[in-house]
């Protein structure tokens, strides 16, 4: 299996060289290429991407409004984001059901609900391929179902909106926002997944001395036994 971050930046005005374009994650196994995620920053590229499949995680503007005008391959998506999606251009829609394992070229992706948002309902995604697998979930206060989720995961891949602030609230008793990457990495720690990586990063890393907030992290993660990095436009990372 092998990753490639196109994008890093959170839903934030602040961008940089290494964080310029709205989050996407692409996963390649033996050629087949699938996108995770088309936000706005990438409207105008869409045409050009190489990926046989897309498959989005909610249908807020940094995830999947790159594909209003349309795709030119498949796009996947839960019965709630497509609801949000329904005026895009896109000719070949297809739904993935929560909790189903879906081969989508060869990858299996299984949809895990998250709490985010009320209005864009979110989901996060265990990607298989092969015998590796990694859990990806760029926004998330809470993942429903978090063991069965993360277990035997290589790799969490996780929402770095905020460090250790709490960006979470609630709206008629429903969690919404962000949780602090600090507490993402104990989730790791309880089921066993040895690496993290950080990847819709907001303002507080984009803006920030990234040197420091790394070593920050790391120190962060050592104490839960765990690796930990933060991901930039254009890393690349193959897991076997």
């Amino acid at each position: 299996m092998k990753l490639k971050f196109l994008g890093t930046r959170g839903n934030i005005e602040a961008r940089t060289r290494r964080h310029g374009m709205h989050s996407s994650l692409t996963v390649s196994y033996y050629g087949k290429e699938v996108m995770i995620d088309c936000g706005e920053d990438w409207l105008e590229e869409v045409e050009h991407l190489k990926a046989r499949a897309i498959v989005v995680t909610h249908a807020h503007p940094d995830h999947a409004w790159g594909l209003k005008d349309g795709a030119p391959c498949p796009v996947y998506a839960t019965e709630e984001s497509w609801e949000r999606m329904e005026d895009f251009g896109i000719q070949d829609g297809r739904g993935i059901a929560l909790r189903e394992p879906s081969d989508i070229e060869g990858i299996i992706f299984e949809a895990f609900p998250v709490d985010h948002s009320t209005r864009a309902p979110a989901v996060g995604y265990r990607v298989t391929a092969g015998e590796v697998t990694i859990f990806y979930v760029p926004d998330v206060v809470w993942i429903r179902d978090r063991e069965e989720a993360l277990s035997g995961a290589k790799v969490y891949i996780g929402d770095g909106a905020t460090v250790t602030r709490s960006m979470v609230r609630k709206i008629e008793g429903t969690l919404i926002g962000h949780t602090p990457l600090r507490t993402q990495l104990t989730w790791c720690q309880k089921v066993g997944v040895p690496r993290a990586i950080f990847t819709h990063c907001g303002s507080e890393i984009v803006e920030g001395d990234e040197r420091t907030l790394g070593a920050k992290i790391r120190d962060l993660a050592q104490e839960r036994g765990v690796e930990a990095e933060i991901a930039h436009d254009g890393m690349e990372l193959v897991l076997r």
